[in-house]
């Protein structure tokens, strides 16, 4: 004989039951069946509603009544002709007449006992048993229907009642061996008590109706039947990337499903797994998918076979001095829970015996305060112990397998996997059998929790990296211009999904977790929302994605000053905006701890020498134990273009304009003639090198007259050049004269920073510096007789956003 349950999805419309008949007649093989069956999906939950309703004396129960019955009516007039439509009518008639009464008893006194509560919720099986086992019929199979009230039998624990298997075993192999059909039909969810009363089996209590069945006629296999192909490493709700597992053990099942899993009831395995039959879980709208098998010794490849989560936690924590070396307080606090009914879903202790901390649902929260109180109410006003520590807002993530025993570093590769994702654990708990590792986390960080723990345990193909971006000019519209190009060979060769969730410009913002499409962001954003930078900010931490990168591509110092509040949530930040790291060293010196602290990525190596590996460089040599003594450098691709291109009779004037037509300076020239910007650069790397230094000791010999710094528009700027065209000619035929060239130097030289114009020699490497390249010379203990030179492109959209490119994948990796 074979056990067949079909959930609430699988007989929730006339499509569905019809796709149930069609499994039955030609999907299985011919033997012996019983089909428990449970309410059409969701009325389970408006039965509730009805009841609750009355009880607060709202005549709304009425209108869901009408709700439940259209529906019933609606599935009878589609599955049946007209002329079989009667009987199942009148049937249904019936017992909506007997929940009618019933609601209207419980509107008439105002209360809704759970003995009640039971009876109402009971009809939504019994009402759908009877019509699928009618439509059996009609497809002329020999098919009868049995009331589970009449089979298992249960004590008066109404909501969640317990079977009574001696008497409930003997009611259903006296029935079963009576029947010749082959096709017997049980409402599941129901049973009753010895006197008759009717009782539930808990909320998915249909597949408990189905093992029970099972285990009582030793059935070959137990079929549930669901939506979802069987179980899956993760709720795919939760992980995209979760995998189906085609084989489980009894264990490992009775973990994953107490931990949250929905596809199967926790009960339910415990009755099948005594007698070792076989479950499996199946698809209704997919029969032909391999589905779960639950059985002894499944093979798996990974030491974790599953990972789950239970919300809505809370902890309850008593502890004290008094406590220490004093037997019973255990005893006594599981005790007061006991009598109160509330399930203890985790517990741990602390091997001094100070405290004790159990997990609750929290519902239960205010019950168990109250009882565990009274309960040491002796012992709290003597202060040997403090009143009951209730903690709420609360998670519970636990990786499960029974293979965990035989791998080494399973918890260090958890904690350290919610470690540097920034995800706090409240408390611990891990069996002696290692076959389940739970953590109790915070409740907004479930979902982060469960996909990074998926990415570390299951080998995932792609590792997500999700990217907010702030500033889609010239840089930022390169930058997503290159992640679009580059998303296959990211995917392909390096095993990353980057997807860009937040984009904001000067106007707008737009936020999508699913990820942005980069073919049309642009008119994406235009429709966006209005900018506002502190929503945008709390957005981006409100989402709590893994592995999220927040991405300044601005010059502006509002944006820099957000920094602290992304590190400290531990989302890493690129940025190609100098302020923060040229700001107070306070700032910065922050900054670097946080990222330090939190487990987050601060990168800035586009804050010098666009794409240029500069920071990087000076970081690796500084790593690996040499310290840096001097450091030359042509920072500013704008003023090398500028001073390269002012040769023989052409005005300055003319270059500087020529330079800003091209994009190569900012809209006002002077921040970059005036030094400014070199200073900048050259503070960060003092500091990257190690010396604490401000920005007011950097000395900057400028070369511009002071009319031109102070000159009150960029249009005044430009003819104060011409003014002064003669002081410009003048540093040009010096220095021709000499045989050298004009560079805008930086340096740092043994904890002192300089800015300023120079005449190179000809032998000097910065002579042949052209166009808009940079260069840096590191002189270090190593590299003392030829300095360490780094070259190449130092402005540019395309150079600087390769290199925000290559700062995000480090994140990454």
């Amino acid at each position: 004989m074979q056990v067949l349950k079909f959930g609430g999805t699988s007989v929730g419309s006339a499509k569905a039951i019809e796709q149930v008949c069609y499994i039955l007649q030609h999907y299985k093989p011919a033997g012996q069946y019983a089909i428990v069956v449970s309410a059409l999906g969701g009325i389970t939950d408006k039965l509730i509603r009805c009841g609750q309703l009355a009880e607060q004396g709202d005549e709304a129960y009425k209108n869901v009544l009408q709700e439940i019955e259209a529906r019933h009516l609606d599935t009878i007039r589609e599955l049946f002709p007209i002329t079989a439509q009667s009987g199942q009518i009148s049937q249904l008639k019936k017992k909506l007449n007997l929940l009618e009464n019933l609601c209207d008893g419980i509107f008439q006194v105002a209360e809704l006992s759970l003995r009640t509560l039971d009876k109402i919720m009971s009809f939504g099986e019994l009402m759908s048993y009877v019509i699928v086992a009618e439509k059996l019929r009609q497809q002329g199979l020999s098919c009868i229907c049995k009331d589970s009230r009449e089979l298992i039998v249960t004590d008066n624990h109404f909501g969640n009642a317990a079977v009574n298997f001696v008497a409930t075993n003997h009611h259903i192999n006296r029935f079963f061996a009576q029947q010749s059909a082959d096709y017997v039909v049980l409402p599941g969810f129901v049973a009753a008590t010895p006197e008759g009363e009717t009782t539930t089996l808990g909320r998915g209590g249909s597949d408990y109706t189905a093992a029970i069945v099972a285990a009582a006629v030793n059935a070959t296999a137990l079929d549930i039947w669901t939506d979802v192909s069987g179980m899956m490493t993760a709720d795919p709700r939760m992980v995209s990337q979760a995998i189906p597992i085609s084989h489980i053990s009894y264990v490992e099942a009775m973990e994953l499903s107490h931990f949250g899993a929905k596809v199967i009831y926790p009960p339910t395995i415990q009755p099948v797994m005594n007698k070792r039959i076989p479950i499996w879980i199946k698809n209704t709208f997919a029969p032909e998918d391999h589905g779960t098998l639950i059985q002894d010794n499944a093979v798996r490849s990974f030491p974790v076979t599953g990972i789950s989560g239970i919300q809505h936690i809370t902890l309850l924590t008593l502890e004290g001095s008094g406590m220490v070396g004093i037997p019973g307080f255990s005893k006594r606090l599981f005790e007061s829970l006991l009598r109160e009914r509330i399930n203890v879903i985790l517990i741990t202790q602390s091997s001094s015996e100070h405290s004790i901390t159990a997990g609750i649902h929290e519902t239960d929260m205010l019950k168990a305060k109250t009882a565990v109180d009274s309960e040491f109410a002796q012992e709290i006003a003597e202060k040997r112990i403090h009143p009951l520590l209730v903690e709420k807002d609360l998670c519970i993530v636990a990786v499960v397998g029974d293979n965990m025993k035989n791998h080494h570093g399973t918890s260090g590769k958890l904690f350290g996997t919610l470690g540097r994702n920034g995800i706090n654990v409240r408390a611990i708990a891990q069996g002696s059998t290692e076959k389940n590792i739970s953590a109790v986390i915070n409740k907004a960080d479930i979902r982060k929790a469960l996909n990074v723990m998926h990415e570390t345990f299951f080998q995932t193909p792609l590792k997500q990296v999700n990217l907010f971006i702030a500033g889609v000019g010239n840089v930022g519209s390169k930058l997503l211009e290159q992640l679009q190009q580059q998303q296959h060979y990211l995917q392909n060769e390096l095993g990353l999904q980057i997807r860009v969730i937040g984009l904001a410009n000067s106007k707008h913002t737009l936020l999508d977790d699913t990820g942005i499409p980069l073919n049309n962001w642009r008119g994406l954003l235009e429709q966006g929302s209005a900018l506002c930078a502190a929503d945008f900010v709390q957005q981006i931490k409100s989402l709590n994605l893994r592995n999220s990168v927040f991405v300044d591509n601005t010059a502006s110092e509002d944006i820099a000053a957000t920094y602290h509040e992304f590190l400290q949530h531990g989302i890493s930040v690129v940025t190609c905006n100098k302020i923060a790291c040229s700001s107070d060293y306070a700032y910065y010196k922050q900054l670097k701890d946080l990222a330090r602290k939190y487990n987050a990525s601060f990168l800035f190596e586009t804050n010098v020498g666009a794409g240029l590996p500069v920071i990087n460089t000076l970081n690796d040599l500084i790593r690996s134990g040499d310290k840096i003594h001097r450091i030359e450098a042509v920072l500013s691709g704008s003023l090398n273009f500028v001073f390269n291109h002012f040769v023989n009779d052409a005005s300055f004037r003319n270059v500087v304009k020529a330079a800003q037509d091209e994009g190569y300076t900012e809209p006002d020239p002077r921040i970059d003639l005036s030094g400014k910007d070199v200073m900048r650069k050259i503070l960060i790397l003092a500091r990257e090198s190690g010396t604490a230094m401000e920005m007011e000791e950097i000395t900057n010999h400028s070369f511009l007259p002071e009319a031109c710094l102070q000159a009150p528009s960029v249009p005044a700027f430009y003819e104060a050049l011409d003014t002064h065209a003669a002081h410009f000619r003048h540093l040009r035929e010096a220095a021709d004269a000499a045989g050298k060239r004009l560079k805008f130097v930086a340096s740092y030289i043994d904890g002192k920073a300089a800015v300023g114009l120079q005449s190179v020699a000809p032998h000097h490497p910065f002579y042949q510096l052209e166009g808009k390249d940079n260069i840096v010379l590191y002189t270090t203990n190593r590299y003392k007789d030829q300095p360490l030179i780094v070259k190449g492109a130092g402005a540019g959209a395309d150079v600087t956003a390769s290199g925000i490119f290559a700062d995000i994948i480090r994140t990454a990796r």
